[in-house]
């Protein structure tokens, strides 16, 4: 099953202590987990363009193994991945990185960002 723009939306606005915001203008959503980004979500041409974190040995396999998976637009390379949401992509795999985004940005809190994420969720 081919995931899009509209179903990445909904799965990344329904994670825990989630915030969807436009801090780059209304064209970017960014989604922020207790108030640190781990993904943003865009439009070109109606198709959905997806940054998230990404380990940085996985996102280069990733990248090598997918067409609709590039390094970061606009973001550090070596630790996000762009996400074309063109339907080549299945379901499983987009929501297993949108997962990976989240957990990683959580691992980085320190433990005042991660008291305030654990007594908000």
């Amino acid at each position: 099953m081919s995931f899009l723009a509209d179903d990445a939306q909904a799965y990344l606005i329904a994670k825990a202590v989630v915030t969807e915001e436009t801090p780059f203008g209304p064209d970017v959503l960014v989604y922020k987990v207790a108030g640190k980004m781990f993904a943003t979500l865009a439009f070109e041409d109606e198709v959905g363009r997806m940054n998230l974190k990404c380990d940085p040995e996985r996102a280069l396999e990733l990248r090598e193994e997918w067409d609709a998976i590039m390094p970061g637009w606009h973001m550090n390379k070596k630790h996000w991945n762009t996400l074309i949401l063109d339907g080549s992509l299945s379901a499983s795999l987009v929501t297993e990185l949108i997962d990976d985004s989240y957990q990683l940005v959580i691992k980085g809190m320190t433990k005042s960002q991660l008291a305030a994420y654990l007594d908000a969720s």
